[in-house]
C-alpha cells in the first residue's frame, strides 16, 4: 500500500512549493503614518477608520491608578 501511493521527489517539492509562508500585509495609518495591520485598531493614536475609538490619555491614567493600587497592596503586606 505504502509503494503505490508513494511519490517522487519533484512531486513533493511541487506541492510543498505552496507551504512557503507569506509576509504579513500593513496598512499606513492615515493620522500617524505607522504601518498597521488592516481592520486594527492604531495602537499609537487610537483611531480607526478616520474615527477616535480609544483616548491614549484614558489608557495611561488608567494604567496610573492600577498602579498605585498594587503599590498599596504591597505595602499593607
Amino acid at each position: 500500500m505504502v509503494n503505490r501511493m508513494r511519490h517522487n521527489r519533484s512531486q513533493r517539492g511541487s506541492t510543498r512549493s505552496h507551504h512557503a509562508l507569506k509576509g504579513v500585509r500593513l496598512s499606513k495609518c492615515p493620522d500617524c503614518g505607522l504601518p498597521i495591520l488592516n481592520h486594527r485598531l492604531c495602537a499609537n493614536c487610537g483611531k480607526y477608520n478616520g474615527k477616535q475609538v480609544v483616548s491614549k490619555e484614558v489608557k495611561v491614567s488608567k494604567k496610573v491608578t492600577k498602579g498605585k493600587k498594587a503599590e498599596k497592596v504591597t505595602k499593607a503586606k
